[in-house]
């Protein structure tokens, strides 16, 4: 028997829910700025501020320089694009959640609880893409680190289809990003088939290879 139970989100929940979100998100970030150090271009740039300053000025010092100050700019740069998803999630449907979730037809927002405490989120939406009037758009999904690997994401994503599917939804679809790894086995693994991919509006993101990563998860016909 499992220690949590998926309930409605309640006004008591705003802040655990804001920064379970917050949190979820932004850990990604690791993922996404080792994943830029396996693009060919970006071992040749480090290679070229490797060299260039030993053969240009003799100097392993301003070599080690040169290779330091992009990787720092790497990483704030890829923390930056979670950044500003999660600034702008929180201060749109995330700033009132209640209000955007709750109080419109088509839309629903769940919680994990565990002991009393929120571990985990999700939220549905109807879907922008087209034959969005027949498709439920999955969001906001995050569990808490210390309440991972007990089935608790996947509970939230069943909670979700069964609300699709009494709604008469055709198909429930995701967007994930390319640091999402275990988000990405835990759709696949639900039966999500992948649809495509397309690059975040950044200056940032095609140097790094950020994406957007769509999913699809058809619900069957009732027989």
């Amino acid at each position: 028997m499992s220690d949590y139970r998926i309930r409605l989100y309640q006004d008591s929940d705003y802040d655990s829910a804001r920064d379970l979100f917050a949190q979820g998100t932004l850990e990604h970030h690791r993922v996404a700025f080792n994943h830029a150090f396996t693009l060919p271009h970006i071992w040749i740039f480090m290679l070229v501020v490797l060299v260039l300053p030993i053969l240009i000025f003799q100097s392993f010092m301003l070599s080690i320089l040169c290779v330091l100050l992009p990787l720092v700019a790497l990483w704030f740069g890829t923390r930056d694009l979670y950044g500003s998803y999660v600034k702008h999630a929180l201060s749109d449907d995330m700033l009132d959640v209640k209000k955007y979730y709750l109080q419109r037809d088509g839309y629903c927002f769940w919680v994990a609880e565990s002991a009393g405490e929120v571990v985990g989120i999700v939220a549905a939406t109807p879907s922008f893409y087209a034959g969005g009037e027949r498709h439920l758009e999955l969001k906001r999904m995050s569990v808490a680190q210390s309440h991972r690997g007990r089935g608790i994401a996947k509970a939230l994503c069943r909670t979700l289809i069964d609300f699709a599917r009494k709604r008469g939804c055709e198909a429930v679809i995701l967007e994930t990003t390319t640091g999402h790894l275990a988000a990405h086995v835990l759709y696949q693994s639900m039966g999500f088939k992948f649809q495509h991919s397309t690059f975040l509006k950044h200056p940032l993101a095609k140097v790094v290879d950020f994406k957007f990563f769509l999913y699809k998860f058809d619900i069957p016909s009732s027989p």
